[in-house]
């Protein structure tokens, strides 16, 4: 049985566990990382595209910017649709910070080869995960890979292995809460082989429900839809998907790209928020801890967020000093509230309620309200460039 030693040991190869290793290996500190995905199959998942400031910043001085400076797409703000009128707020002018569209595929991408570069131990297709002796001085990690059982020792076990892995669960059920909330709608994303329509993010509240036209490079666009969540994406073909895109996008005088969709999903909204983010020596990271509906463009900046935080405070750990270590849970927890607040408030100001006419009619109203004045309160403004473009660590 190959027995190996390390510091920390993380269960999770996605953008979380990926760069809280080089981090770490950064920092002079080593760690292994446990994947039961196949590494095609990290690299190929659709998600995030929006990154924050402070997360390009990041990425840039760990030495992961180059293809981001290359590549990624510099925005200065977003513009917000209602009643087919298109607004810009503009947060370089408003706060003098940025956003980069640079997708989730291409960050885990720079990852990987960064790790496989440098001779990162990485294994993928691992069978049979599980930790213990998380309270004491010494736990562990077991798998099979290969046909052949491992044991990793560690100081530290991460669990960045997402909202339905192991770490999470392997906190006794009394010491844990868990805060949960669902939205009665849901997501139709696509990507489309078709230059964007706009320069700029467009989140458009429309009648028939939320729209936002999104881009992954010059060539590709990436949109969505509100749905119900109990909706089949068979129900909706290339045409349908098209035509209510240009339905709730629509305004006077401008026109809304159409390609060859590549790719569409539903995906249901939530918010999940664990009460505690570290437990004996194990700590968890991004989706294993916490979760936030799409519209704020959060999830992905989250997670980076928690690595940030949890990698100063093992680098201080090893330097003799526990402060930070032991404050993780509740300054990483203090900061994912602020984040829920906004994405939650981002969501329900540009989604359709499903309640009955008249209950939909008076939030729909309320809601045309709501962008009237963030479009034209300076203050307002400046409240969602800070929080879109991301609070300071």
């Amino acid at each position: 049985m190959p027995h190996e030693t390390t510091r920390v040991a993380i269960i999770g190869a996605g953008p979380a566990g990926l760069l809280l290793s080089w981090a770490l290996r950064d920092a002079g500190i080593d760690s292994i990382v446990v994947e039961n995905r196949s590494q095609d199959y990290v690299q190929g998942r659709i998600r995030a595209g929006v990154l924050e400031q402070g997360s390009v910043e990041t990425l840039t001085r760990l030495g992961l910017g180059d293809r981001l400076a290359s590549e990624g797409l510099q925005h200065d703000g977003i513009f917000l649709q209602y009643a087919g009128e298109r607004h810009n707020v503009n947060f370089n002018e408003l706060i003098g910070r940025t956003v980069t569209v640079y997708g989730q595929q291409q960050v885990v991408k720079d990852l990987v080869t960064a790790h496989e570069q440098a001779g990162s131990t990485i294994y993928y297709e691992a069978s049979d995960v599980a930790v213990d002796s998380l309270t004491t001085k010494n736990p562990s990690v077991t798998f099979v890979h290969d046909g052949e059982a491992h044991t990793i020792d560690a100081d530290f076990v991460v669990g960045a292995d997402g909202f339905h892995g192991i770490c999470r669960a392997s906190i006794p059920a009394e010491e844990i809460t868990l805060f949960d909330r669902s939205y009665p709608y849901a997501w139709l994303g696509i990507l489309a082989d078709v230059a964007p329509s706009s320069d700029e993010l467009v989140y458009a509240l429309h009648e028939d429900g939320f729209a936002m036209l999104s881009m992954r490079s010059p060539v590709v666009s990436r949109l969505y839809l509100q749905v119900d969540p109990a909706d089949d994406i068979k129900n909706w073909s290339d045409d349908r998907i098209w035509e209510a895109l240009q339905t709730r996008l629509g305004t006077p005088g401008w026109t809304l790209n159409q390609g060859p969709i590549t790719d569409k999903s539903i995906t249901p909204m939530r918010s999940f928020v664990a009460s505690r983010l570290a437990y004996g020596n194990l700590f968890l990271v991004g989706d294993a801890g916490h979760i936030v509906p799409p519209t704020g463009a959060k999830g992905l900046n989250s997670a980076i967020s928690d690595v940030t935080q949890l990698a100063g405070a093992l680098t201080a750990f090893y330097a003799q000093d526990e402060t930070l270590l032991g404050r993780y849970s509740e300054t990483a927890l203090a900061r994912q509230w602020r984040v829920q607040q906004f994405s939650r408030w981002m969501t329900e100001m540009l989604h359709t309620s499903p309640g009955d006419l008249q209950t939909g009619a008076f939030d729909y109203r309320s809601q045309l309200g709501q962008l009237d004045y963030v479009t034209h309160s300076p203050l307002a403004q400046c409240m969602l460039a800070e929080q879109y473009t991301g609070l300071l660590l």
